[in-house]
């Protein structure tokens, strides 16, 4: 089709010609509400984003002489975000002469591994690095996943609420119904 007769009929549909494949021969061109079509294009690339999920490396600090209930609630940490689906980076600090003692420190990293190993797994085994050995866990589930069990979780949470809210609802509506028939009883 002629541009003329393109442009033409874009115009008497009150639409927009827009060309699709510039490289072909001859060109693709379209009619279309070329604004509704960008708001439409923005609206997906938007959702896309919100669905995405940024990898996120936490870190937790230990030392080699770490208390038994210390250990527990570091641990707990590291579980917590490997359920959420982060990285884990653990970094042990040796300080004087901890130093000279580095398989304390490799033999801490390899309990916590076999402690969380069912909901990660070693993503970098232990290496020193100065005053400081240092492991990284990966979890075993995406971070994707980890958001849509936790959505659900909280909207699980929200479902089980939600009936106790209309049982008291329920019940401030007897009330007002008796408050209202006791005055008319009255009367």
């Amino acid at each position: 089709m002629p541009l003329a007769k393109a442009l033409e009929l874009a115009q008497e549909y009150d639409l927009d010609l827009v060309e699709v494949a510039a490289t072909a021969r001859p060109p693709v061109c379209k009619l279309m509400d070329y604004g509704k079509f960008k708001y439409e294009s923005a609206m997906k690339a938007r959702e896309a984003r919100k669905n995405q999920a940024h990898t996120v490396i936490k870190e937790m600090k230990l030392r080699p002489k770490i208390d038994p209930h210390d250990y527990d609630t570091k641990k707990g940490h590291v579980v917590r975000f490997l359920k959420q689906g982060d990285k884990v980076k653990i970094t042990i600090m040796f300080r004087g002469r901890e130093q000279s003692r580095p398989e304390l420190g490799f033999r801490l990293l390899q309990r916590l591994a076999e402690d969380v190993q069912d909901l990660g797994f070693v993503e970098s085994n232990p290496k020193q690095d100065g005053r400081n050995m240092i492991m990284v866990l990966g979890p075993h589930k995406k971070k994707t996943e980890a958001m849509a069990e936790a959505r659900e979780a909280q909207a699980a949470r929200k479902a089980g609420r939600q009936p106790q809210q209309d049982e008291s609802e329920q019940d401030q509506e007897q009330e007002h119904e008796q408050q209202a028939q006791a005055p008319a009883d009255a009367g």
